[in-house]
């Protein structure tokens, strides 16, 4: 951070700067040099951006910056990667590849109330068995999670959370929010890399003037703060991504390389967040407080939490954690969370609202859901305008009539629900909410199951169960036909192209080439993604069928058991509940399907039409891997890491989570991370680059 001498000479440099460009415009009068102007820029966007307190106005600013760009274009030799000019990168973003974080991502575990913190302050000091504990707690900002990484002083690349284990590499995106600098001194700390945790937001009062400016252009408004930070992230075009005034609140280190013995990287997390206030980042170092014992942590909770509505961004909770990194590291983690770090959410948040109509949804496995329509509100920064009821038994147990005052409630991410109805607040002309007799779409009797609260079509020819059937048929996590989606199902069935799910191999391209919005591209990329569903594993096809009560899980076990798909309908529900976690619900399910002539007949109009339908067998070829053991890190060039994996199991060879004296061989691609400098220090693991490693599959 800058110092008031430092803020004198820079501001008077600024007006210096000010001062020649205005009256002379003579590069031989120059007050300084391209560096010297970059740095008085690098101070102004800190004043603005991090410190909300800018010295001068938008007006002076943009003179002394489009100068230092007229300059650098002139003599592009004098170009840096850090110039503030070179934020915007020339030309869109055609993929966003994935790269691997230099640690996991882990969740944090949640607590929703006093004792969840107590018990979580309890392990923590039986674990490092101290009587007290010294926390810094933070806010828990409402935005998008990123890790960003800073090489010899730079920032060398910025990632989306993804799965914790990779994200989407936004690096050009990154490089908009002005709150980020493109360089920071580590070096004088002796950091060489480090990677650092965050959040991007948009704060409350720019996410107003954005909805405004989308209102004017008659676009609808973003529900929330969050959404457009996420959004926005995403964008193609780095130009607009500047445009939107994102911010970035960097509060976790998660990775470090030191080369100094002098001890200056801090030991505590909020000397880190120090480190990085003092280095120009906006971390949470105004907001967060450090306090011995969990009592105190309530405290300020409490008191932070009244207050949370007059901040300029969106909160939902505060972050605990242990100050010391040194008990953070001796706590460790679980495989899912930080036994160091916890969340507190706060109270859910509620408003009032009043009940218009019910709309009557029919579902892919035929159960009909009634749908309340309200007055839209806000809750939680989201605006709400339905909600589902879920059955006929909810809406007596809730008394809710249309035409009633209710009271909703959004707790973070969690889908609002109705709290009640105030029937206090009545006027008269409420109307009783009538469940259908029929389907709303098919008109075919609703059968209710005696030991059920939902009414159901048992009509599988309906059309609003089939069309919700070929969605998920398609969706990401069973076919994962990308080109298609929920749009183009619905757009395509009205056509009378695609009446059922086996038609989807047999398209009538030269139709859909006539569509609006289909070029010979996104036909080909159709195609291309319809193509290769054909050979998906049997255990996505399992689930893909959308069979009632059999997820993701399941539908794996059922795979594993059998060789080909009919293997199913030869087993009795005795049978089936042999298999792991099928009870006699699901095996009851499984057999009433493959028991449906219907159904019998799509399968073999699947397999007909080039869909794989059996396991795919993995036999290990002799004298090949078997015993050894393989981990990757890093980005290969040649090869998907699925694919390399693949290749490694089909001779033999075991896929392994990390670096260990069990591991083998560790096969290292692009921007390899920690995992390489801890399997540096085990001598019995052999480090393969990809060519290395294609020469070894060729032998093995």
């Amino acid at each position: 951070m800058y110092q008031p001498n430092e803020i004198k000479i820079l501001q008077s440099q600024s007006h210096n700067w000010l001062s020649y460009i205005s009256n002379t415009g003579n590069i031989k009068e120059v007050p300084g040099t391209p560096e010297d102007l970059r740095r008085v820029l690098r101070f102004h966007e800190n004043r603005y951006y991090v410190m909300n307190d800018p010295l001068l106005s938008d007006f002076e600013y943009d003179l002394l910056f489009k100068y230092l760009e007229k300059w650098e274009k002139a003599d592009p030799a004098i170009i840096t990667k850090d110039s503030p000019t070179q934020r915007v990168g020339s030309g869109l973003i055609k993929d966003f590849p994935k790269r691997q974080h230099l640690v996991p991502m882990l969740s944090l575990e949640n607590s929703y109330n006093a004792e969840d913190l107590l018990d979580w302050d309890r392990k923590a000091r039986e674990l490092s068995k101290r009587d007290d504990i010294e926390y810094c707690v933070e806010p828990k900002f409402d935005g998008a999670s990123i890790s960003v990484v800073y090489d010899h002083d730079q920032l060398s690349r910025g990632l989306t959370r993804g799965d914790g284990e990779t994200g989407d590499d936004i690096t050009p995106n990154i490089k908009q929010i002005k709150t980020l600098p493109l360089s920071a001194t580590f070096s004088q700390y002796g950091i060489e890399q480090i990677e650092i945790r965050g959040e991007v937001l948009m704060n409350k009062n720019n996410f107003k003037k954005y909805n405004e400016a989308l209102i004017e252009e008659g676009t609808p408004p973003l529900a929330n703060p969050r959404n457009a930070a996420a959004g926005s992230l995403r964008i193609k075009d780095p130009s607009i991504v500047s445009k939107r005034n994102l911010e970035a609140f960097l509060y976790h280190v998660s990775y470090i390389t030191n080369n100094s013995q002098t001890g200056l990287v801090p030991k505590t997390h909020a000397g880190m967040l120090e480190m990085l206030w003092n280095l120009g980042f906006r971390s949470p170092k105004q907001e967060m407080k450090v306090v011995t014992g969990i009592q105190a942590v309530l405290r300020y909770i409490a008191m932070f939490e009244q207050k949370r509505d007059s901040l300029p961004y969106e909160i939902d909770g505060m972050v605990i954690k242990v100050n010391d990194l040194h008990l953070q590291d001796q706590l460790g983690n679980t495989s899912h969370h930080p036994r160091w770090a916890i969340a507190y959410k706060f109270k859910a948040r509620q408003a009032s609202s009043k009940l218009w109509g019910v709309d009557f949804q029919v579902g892919r496995t035929g159960a009909v859901t009634p749908v309340a329509k309200i007055q839209p509100v806000q809750v939680g920064g989201v605006t709400v305008s339905s909600i589902s009821i879920h059955n006929e038994d909810y809406i007596k147990d809730k008394d809710l009539m249309i035409g009633d005052t209710i009271l909703i409630e959004r707790s973070g991410d969690v889908i609002p629900q109705i709290v009640k109805s105030l029937p206090e607040l009545r006027s008269g002309n409420e109307q009783l909410i009538r469940f259908p007799k029929k389907c709303p779409v098919c008109h075919t009797a609703l059968f209710k199951p005696q030991d059920e609260a939902v009414w159901r079509c048992i009509n599988i020819n309906c059309e609003a169960q089939i069309i919700e059937r070929i969605i998920h048929f398609v969706s990401k996590d069973a076919m994962d036909i990308r080109s298609f989606g929920e749009a183009n199902v619905r757009r395509f069935y009205s056509l009378g192209i695609l009446p059922d799910i086996p038609s989807i191999y047999s398209l009538d391209f030269d139709i859909i080439k006539t569509i609006e919005g289909f070029g010979n591209k996104s036909v080909e990329n159709l195609q291309q993604a319809i193509e290769q569903s054909k050979s998906q594993p049997l255990h996505r096809i399992i689930y893909a069928l959308g069979i009632r009560f059999v997820g993701e899980t399941t539908a794996k076990t059922l795979a594993q058991s059998i060789h080909h798909i009919y293997d199913l309908a030869k087993l009795s529900p005795e049978k089936l509940m042999v298999l792991e976690d099928v009870g006699i619900k699901v095996a009851n399910s499984i057999y009433e399907f493959f028991k449906n002539e219907d159904n019998l007949k799509m399968l073999q109009k699947l397999e007909q039409r080039g869909v794989s339908l059996q396991r795919k067998e993995s036999t290990p070829v002799t004298g090949g891997l078997t015993g050894q053991t393989f981990l990757f890190t890093g980005t290969l060039q040649e090869l998907k890491r699925s694919d390399a994996e693949e290749m490694v199991e089909k001779r033999g060879g075991k896929i392994v989570s990390g670096v260990s004296s069990k591991l083998h061989y560790l096969v290292v691609g692009e921007e390899a991370g920690s995992k390489l400098e801890k399997a540096k220090k085990i001598s019995s693991i052999k480090i393969l680059n990809e060519k290395d490693f294609l020469t070894l599959m060729n032998k093995s």
